[in-house]
């Protein structure tokens, strides 16, 4: 009986040609693929933050007890603006808009007005310090309890981690006061006067400063200087641009701006504990498959004992 032809060999030669060929072809589109990958991952914390506090009530304290005062007085002062502000530029907006672009414009800059008064009179004075504790809770309920624990007393036997936190015994800062942050606010609000795109501008330079400073509580607990923390916010920047600009609409968001303030400090804190958890080393038992290709990423920077490397192996 005649045998039929041999076709695998030539199969299998072809194969890796396709798919040599697919790689060309794909190769131009690996980098902003990856810059969109990254751009929705940290885009998306912010927004954990919000599911992840919630389903802690532990935390509710911080904010009903601090600032849900402070949450009915930006109520006051966002009536103000809306009662006494909105309906001037509204008009203003339509002369150079039409109805649909200024309605919408003419809101986000009133917001923005309320945002600036807001943050020059309460946040860098009374707000700190609680998305500073919602920061380090969140690290303690993640096992980064090391990573806090030289910065501030904590109460091991208590039953939920913020009830755990004692006075800081270093500067806690979660973000610095920035008075140039509040100028480029102001400078930065006639944006919204530009047709369509100047809204979204205004929102992502602003958002970027935000994301910045967004992960300043990390650097302080790793004991960096100035300049490593420079280097830091720099390597992040792309990624810092889009947590900060869903940041910056939901505190955009009237009388839970302070609420969204609170829950973004946790989306931080969860993006924090993520890359510990991956530039760790572990000790005490064989590193697994899965171990290592965690830790063979080259997209992201590597950090053991608060020094970084810049080689991931």
């Amino acid at each position: 009986m005649p045998s039929l032809p041999d076709t695998s060999g030539g199969g299998s030669r072809s194969s890796p040609l396709l798919w040599r060929i697919l790689k060309i072809f794909l190769r131009p589109f690996r980098g902003p693929v990856d810059r969109a990958r990254r751009a929705f991952r940290a885009a998306a914390y912010p927004i954990q933050g919000i599911y992840y506090f919630l389903r802690h009530p532990e935390f509710y304290p911080v904010f009903l007890g601090r600032l849900l005062p402070l949450s009915i007085i930006s109520f006051l002062v966002y009536l103000i603006l809306f009662t006494f502000a909105f309906v001037p530029q509204l008009l203003f907006l339509m002369i150079f808009q039409g109805k649909a672009g200024a309605w919408f414009n003419a809101i986000v800059l009133v917001l923005g007005e309320g945002h600036v008064v807001i943050q020059a009179l309460f946040e860098g004075f009374f707000v700190d310090e609680a998305q500073v504790d919602i920061f380090d809770a969140t690290l303690i309920n993640h096992g980064l309890t090391d990573l806090v624990a030289p910065h501030r007393l904590l109460f091991p036997d208590a039953p939920t981690s913020v009830k755990m936190l004692g006075k800081p015994t270093t500067k806690a800062e979660f973000q610095p006061f920035s008075l140039k942050q509040i100028i480029e606010l102001i400078v930065f609000l006639p944006l919204n006067l530009i047709p369509y795109g100047g809204t979204v501008a205004f929102l992502m330079i602003t958002g970027s400063r935000y994301g910045k400073l967004s992960h300043h509580r990390w650097f302080q607990l790793r004991g960096l200087s100035k300049q490593e923390m420079k280097r830091e916010r720099s390597y992040w920047s792309w990624e810092y641009t889009w947590f900060g600009t869903v940041a910056m609409v939901l505190q955009l968001i009237p009388v839970l701006s302070f609420f969204f303030l609170l829950t973004t400090s946790a989306g931080a804190a969860l993006w924090v504990a993520e890359l510990e958890q991956r530039s760790r080393v572990r000790v005490g038992r064989p590193v697994t498959a899965s171990d290592q290709a965690t830790r063979n990423q080259p997209d992201e920077p590597v950090y053991h004992d608060g020094i970084y490397h810049d080689d991931p192996v």
